[in-house]
């Protein structure tokens, strides 16, 4: 377990925050930093268990799963999170399934250069990815009619800014409470 605050062992938990580690158990059986570091306030740890799942695990999002990665990772990149990057990194390349195109969409937005990678609404959303992070008081209605544009509907474009706003959140928890990667199992996704 790594963080600048304290975080509590499972041998250490009551039975409320046992009851939350068991909803935050990874398909790994571990808990990941990320959702221990709520350890001294269970309810908090429960309601972004929740919110994740929302957000990103729902069956009924649109939004291709490698590319809800990719937002994710690009998020994480422009806030310069390298918890959430290295987990969703590792998940997006594991769902694009070529080494060469995830290397390629990697070098991509490690330069910020998403059109190096992508274009049509991928590219659109990935620029809506970006500003929504970086500059969020310069939003206009004029960003969500540039998605329209691109054929992006209204459902698709509250997915991508659930993801944005999702991740622009954990990205200010962990790098505000020093959450590292250190005992956790990196990447959703179980090795082959």
């Amino acid at each position: 377990m790594s963080a600048w605050i304290r975080m509590l062992s499972d041998e250490e938990a009551d039975e409320t925050l046992t009851e939350a580690l068991e909803l935050a158990r990874t398909p790994h059986g571990t808990v990941d930093n990320v959702m221990r570091v709520h350890s001294l306030r269970p309810s908090t740890m429960i309601g972004h268990i929740r919110l994740y799942r929302a957000c990103l695990h729902d069956e009924s999002n649109e939004i291709p799963m490698w590319f809800q990665e990719v937002i994710s990772s690009y998020v994480s990149s422009l806030n310069d999170c390298a918890y959430s990057y290295a987990n969703h990194w590792k998940n997006a390349a594991h769902l694009i399934g070529d080494a060469d195109k995830a290397r390629k969409i990697e070098a991509a937005l490690e330069r910020r250069k998403p059109e190096e990678a992508f274009d049509g609404p991928e590219l659109a959303l990935l620029r809506y990815t970006e500003k929504l992070t970086l500059h969020p008081g310069d939003m206009t209605e004029s960003d969500i009619a540039a998605l329209r544009n691109e054929g992006i509907d209204d459902g698709r474009i509250l997915e991508a800014n659930q993801i944005i706003g999702y991740f622009n959140y954990v990205n200010r928890q962990l790098n505000g409470l020093g959450v590292s990667t250190t005992g956790d199992v990196v990447g959703y996704y179980a090795e082959d």
